[in-house]
């Protein structure tokens, strides 16, 4: 079950000597694998054509660099490739770096101008002796907003707002991050109507959309139900009680603090709304966030200089984050320099067999949880993996809703503990958490929901779903 800090363990590893571990492990498998690439029309790739690429191995090179190979020739990736993956994922990762920023400057001015501390104040005021109920509430809604809309870099804004929650009721940070963590991933795992998605990887497949929702309606109530579970056992084994004795003060908010909390709210919902309706990315919705916090700032009468102070203070907070989501990127700019992530797709899905469905199946949903480690996007893996795997599932008999499940299941459940997934680092360096910290809370729950794909693709497989 869930693993909770306790004062006497040692200081958990830095998450920048993680991920620089598994940089040194990337470009080792550079020279361990072989190189080889598929081809690609309009960035899906072309079933049956992957080809091998002649590689010069030699330990020579442990200095040089890719950018002197030979035409035609690939080449493992030298210290030079290494250093120079670290700024090139830096700059792949701007837009998220940039965003997560303002985001955690706006904070800063919430924070600073009281309006956070009162707001939950008074929230908890109102549900006081039922703590337990407001973090069912919550995660529901945060799971429908998921597996309908497809959000989860939007709910960077909600997180610091979690965290404050439960530092107010004297738990650790990391419950706040899993009340939104949790839920986001249960709705990415069934993806009832997530667009993101099913609208690369139930065409690819000669599906409509949004088809198959049904059931996948089904396994998201299971997997919302023991998520939820989850994370009040985990708050339960901290200590907490519906205490009597908490004492919060339930005095009505300024003005100043009503307005802010109002456009707070406000903002949310213009969120949502644009980012589904607009398709904003990541460069508009940080205007948004810039623009947002200018308005508070005007708001809560703090004045330019202490605003301006406030926000800077809230970006320190979470620094952190532009180094790890740089160094998550560069994983990926290594194994593509060496070019052996075609290589790694091309052995994961020969794993899958022909002759039996269930094998089949089970065979698609893990090599989809070690491929999600090389590539965390979600609409990335479809792309490259739904061309190959879609006819692979044919001629075993497993249909293409749920070659379709098998994809959602292990990306979504690889991306709940990856340390290569930038959005999952954004959210703990949001709730300034550690990974390593975070791996070992929610292994368990990875565990059960592993198991729990298992049994949801073997039904599927039965009923010929």
């Amino acid at each position: 079950m869930p693993s909770l800090p306790a004062a006497n363990q040692a200081k958990p590893r830095n998450p920048i000597v993680v991920l620089l571990f598994i940089l040194l492990i990337a470009a080792a498998l550079t020279y361990v694998l072989d190189s080889g690439s598929y081809q690609r029309a309009n960035g899906l790739v072309v079933p049956d054509s992957y080809q091998t690429i002649d590689k010069d191995r030699s330990v020579l090179h442990i200095l040089g660099s890719v950018k002197n190979a030979p035409a035609q020739q690939a080449r493992p990736v030298g210290a030079v490739d290494i250093l120079m993956a670290i700024p090139q994922g830096l700059q792949r990762g701007g837009g998220l770096i940039f965003m997560v920023l303002v985001i955690g400057g706006m904070f800063g001015i919430l924070n600073a101008s009281g309006a956070v501390d009162a707001g939950l104040e008074r929230v908890l005021s109102m549900v006081r002796g039922n703590v337990y109920g407001l973090v069912i509430f919550l995660m529901t809604i945060f799971a429908l907003g998921s597996t309908f809309l497809g959000l989860a870099s939007e709910y960077l804004l909600i997180i610091p707002l979690m965290v404050e929650l439960v530092r107010r009721l004297d738990m650790p940070p990391l419950i706040g991050l899993a009340i939104v963590t949790v839920a986001v991933k249960v709705g990415y795992l069934s993806s009832v109507t997530n667009p993101l998605p099913l609208t690369i990887a139930q065409p690819l497949l000669g599906l409509p959309v949004f088809s198959g929702a049904g059931m996948r309606a089904v396994f998201f109530v299971c997997f919302l139900v023991v998520g939820v579970l989850f994370v009040l056992y985990a708050i339960r084994k901290t200590g907490f009680k519906q205490q009597a004795d908490l004492v919060f003060n339930s005095a009505k908010l300024s003005l100043r603090h009503v307005l802010m909390l109002l456009t707070l709210s406000v903002g949310v919902a213009g969120l949502v709304y644009a980012s589904t309706t607009w398709q904003w990315h990541n460069p508009q919705l940080t205007a948004y966030y810039l623009g947002l916090s200018m308005l508070l700032s005007l708001i809560s009468g703090m004045g330019a200089s202490a605003a301006a102070d406030a926000f800077v203070s809230g970006m320190k907070k979470i620094l952190l984050a532009a180094i790890l989501i740089g160094l998550a990127m560069a994983i990926a700019i290594t194994l593509e320099n060496g070019q052996v992530l075609d290589s790694v797709v091309h052995g994961l899905v020969s794993l899958v067999g022909k002759d039996n469905p269930y094998f089949a199946a089970m065979g698609m949903f893990f090599s989809q949880l070690l491929l999600d480690v090389m590539i965390p996007s979600t609409s990335g893996q479809a792309a490259v993996s739904m061309p190959i795997l879609g006819p692979m599932g044919q001629l075993a008999g497993v249909s293409g809703q749920n070659t379709v499940l098998a994809f959602l299941f292990g990306n979504g459940i690889t991306n709940m503990i990856t340390p290569t997934s930038g959005t999952l680092l954004a959210y703990l360096a949001t709730a300034q958490v550690g990974w390593t910290q975070w791996a070992r809370f929610v292994a368990p729950l990875v565990a059960i929901f592993a198991l729990m794909a298992c049994i949801m693709l073997m039904f599927a497989v039965y009923i010929g779903f």
